[in-house]
């Protein structure tokens, strides 16, 4: 049965991400910073440790792997925080709040793959979640984009490096979700496709044999049969 970590899976894409790889017979940890969402979540589903706690916290990180087990097939980084809401250009933004997104969205889960490494099997895959704000300059967008632009070069060097893995970063497109609506408040965001709409994609990375790259889930999404 193959192995893997999804963080962020209490909501959003990594729940639908998460139960579509049960369905398809993995067995998982998963995470996310909400105890109780996390619990209702995943109440009842087989072959799943559930461990709340912020990946930002060293012990949280290696109770993650600990509970995976020494043979590792995957790591999907999905964790993330948006930053302040509304989204504040530069200028204005608060210095404590752009640390507190690169803790979270950088240097966090590039920590859990450090850890996550000697343990990952031959062609294991790391599915790193990152977003069109990382390429494109969108106003406001400075804090989540250049996070997600860091994170997604050192997946990219990632890759170089460890050529006997799959690495990936992955934009799985606009999304109905909490972190979505958080980004436009007071919007209507019913017109974005639902999580469940990207994860044919990341399905094709997680158990295709696409090249180490950066991707779009939405492109992939007909490549699977």
């Amino acid at each position: 049965m193959p192995t893997g970590i999804v963080t962020g899976a209490s909501r959003g894409l990594g729940l639908a991400l998460g139960l579509a790889l049960v369905k398809r017979g993995w067995r998982l940890v998963v995470d996310a910073r909400g105890a109780t969402a996390l619990e209702e979540a995943w109440a009842g589903a087989l072959d799943v440790t559930a461990l709340a706690g912020n990946l930002a916290d060293v012990a949280h990180r290696r109770a993650l792997v600990e509970a995976t087990g020494d043979s590792i097939d995957l790591i999907v980084n999905n964790a993330s925080v948006l930053g302040p809401s509304p989204q504040p250009t530069l200028a204005d933004y608060p210095l404590d709040e752009l640390r507190r997104v690169f803790e979270i969205n950088v240097v966090a889960p590039f920590a859990l793959v450090q850890l996550v490494l000697p343990r990952l099997a031959p062609g294991a895959r790391i599915v790193n979640v990152t977003s069109d704000a990382a390429v494109e300059p969108y106003e406001g967008w400075g804090g989540y984009g250049s996070s997600k632009a860091a994170f997604a070069q050192l997946t990219a060097i990632l890759a170089v490096e460890r050529p006997e893995l799959r690495v990936y970063a992955v934009d799985p497109g606009d999304m109905r979700t909490q972190m979505h609506q958080e980004a436009f408040p007071g919007e209507d965001i019913s017109d974005r496709p639902s999580p469940e709409e990207s994860v044919p994609g990341l399905l094709e990375l997680i158990e295709g044999d696409l090249p180490s790259g950066r991707y779009r889930a939405r492109d992939l999404a007909g490549v699977q049969a």
